[in-house]
């Protein structure tokens, strides 16, 4: 099957080191809403928070309500609040390279009025997006950088919240369709899902308008379900190849709002997911492909994945997504997400399928949090803000920091190079053509993961932490 892929597919790029097929095993794990800042920002070495001679933080970010600015802080709270973060919030966060809208945006996205105060959506929200964590708080994601591979240039692909960047990270484009033809699709960062009662062809953030409707008709597992997402994904390419692979969802709420102009109060409607409910954090269900290639029972519970890890039958590419308790989405406890990507770590460790695998960790956007560096630009939809990006591998560079510029889109480049033979979602050549403005993968703007690896090193062995 990889011989009529790569014959039916025209190679863009040079082929990938052959040395790259000691990896067998991708791993994706997404969770929720931090800047590299917030996370990693005091990280010796790293391209953190700037400071003075004399130590003291450089920066100050103004607070227009209080008539003051505020310097970086170090917020020891399991549980944060963070700020508004769809497309039109990043751009004033960014406020044209001088990265100091975050205070401002978040005071403008607090509720003014709530029905019910006892619901936990409703409680007042602190102003805490200039908070940075530090070994204290995330000591497990600090020892996975100082043991492999911290990305300090890893930004979101989109100006923008959760669907858009999930929609990249399997597709690298975010889009509206107006039929389930590939060609009928346009740029979109609000909220692309034309049933589900969003903007099409636009962003929605900060709008009242931009409340979306708690459900979706036609969003159903099922053959006969028409889904909303007619461009081309990788599952397109796996499928054609003949190569393995699942995505994994953990049951129960979702981990944000339905609509990215809500982060609290009356408009936040959080539903309740599952492998078999196609929504913001399960997109693959709503694409035409999945549908006409039969590829439904791929996405699965978690609970699928750490059996499939302990028989040593992982896929060859995995994406694994939480739900709102273990996500680190705000208000969820910090704590309770990395114990459970610590849980997702340990089991692929644990596998007969550790000596062949890379975990690719990361952040679906920034959360409303501060960051110092402008992001660059590929194309009209990005890129977002910083977030925090981590390789774990028996191959990655062990306490290596990454400085070249990647978004997700490279993990789709990774896989192609591994997998497809450097094949590329690309409507010049992979047989549906439809109307993204680039083939992000390519992007000359972006570095290349093969540089986190030494694939002439003995693999590595595993390096279980507690998850508590």
């Amino acid at each position: 099957m990889v011989s009529l892929l790569i014959a039916a597919f025209t190679q863009t790029s040079g082929a990938a080191p052959r040395n790259i097929h000691l990896i067998k095993h991708v791993i994706v794990i997404m969770q929720e809403n931090r800047s590299f800042d917030s996370y990693f920002g005091t990280y010796p070495h790293a391209d953190g928070i700037p400071r003075k001679a004399n130590g003291q933080f450089a920066v100050c970010v103004p607070d227009p309500h209080a008539h003051a600015c505020v310097r970086p802080y170090h917020d020891s709270s399991d549980k944060n609040a963070g700020g508004p973060h769809g497309a039109t919030n990043a751009t004033a966060d960014i406020d044209r390279g001088k990265m100091d809208g975050f205070i401002e945006q978040m005071e403008q996205g607090k509720p003014t009025a709530c029905a019910d105060p006892s619901k936990p959506q409703c409680i007042p929200q602190q102003i805490d997006v200039m908070g940075y964590h530090d070994r204290r708080e995330i000591p497990n994601y600090w020892s996975y950088a100082d043991n492999f591979v911290l990305q300090d240039h890893m930004f979101e692909p989109n100006l923008g919240w959760s669907l858009p960047s999930h929609l990249f990270m399997v597709s690298g484009w975010s889009a509206s369709c107006t039929s389930q033809a590939a060609a009928s699709c346009t740029s979109s960062l609000g909220n692309p899902d034309t049933d589900r009662g969003g903007i099409a062809n636009g962003d929605n953030s900060g709008s009242p308008g931009g409340v979306v409707a708690a459900s979706d008709p036609d969003d159903a597992n099922s053959p006969t379900a028409e889904p909303d997402y007619a461009w081309t994904d990788l599952t397109y390419l796996l499928h054609k190849g003949g190569i393995s692979w699942g995505y994994y969802v953990v049951k129960g709420l979702e981990p944000d709002c339905e609509s990215d102009a809500a982060t609290s109060g009356p408009s936040c409607v959080q539903n309740r997911q599952s492998s078999t409910t196609p929504e913001i954090w399960n997109p693959l269900p709503d694409f035409v492909t999945v549908h006409k290639d039969r590829q439904l029972s791929n996405i699965q519970d978690s609970s699928s994945f750490f059996a499939q890890a302990k028989a040593g039958t992982l896929p060859a590419v995995s994406w694994v997504i939480p739900n709102n308790t273990v996500s680190e989405h705000p208000p969820a406890l910090v704590s309770n997400g990395q114990s459970w990507v610590t849980s997702v770590v340990n089991a692929v460790m644990r596998s007969p399928d550790w000596s062949s695998s890379a975990i690719f960790l990361s952040w679906d956007d920034w959360g409303g949090f501060y960051d110092h560096v402008k992001p660059p630009t590929i194309d009209q939809n990005g890129l977002g803000l910083r977030v925090p990006g981590l390789v774990i591998s028996p191959y990655a560079r062990k306490g290596y920091i990454d400085h070249q510029t990647l978004s997700f889109d490279n993990f789709l480049k990774f896989i192609e190079d591994d997998f497809l033979a450097s094949a590329r979602i690309d409507p010049r050549t992979d047989g549906r053509p439809d109307r993204r403005p680039d083939v992000r993968e390519e992007a000359r703007q972006l570095g290349n993961l093969l540089k986190d690896f030494n694939f002439s090193q003995a693999p590595r062995p595993p390096m279980i932490l507690p998850t508590s």
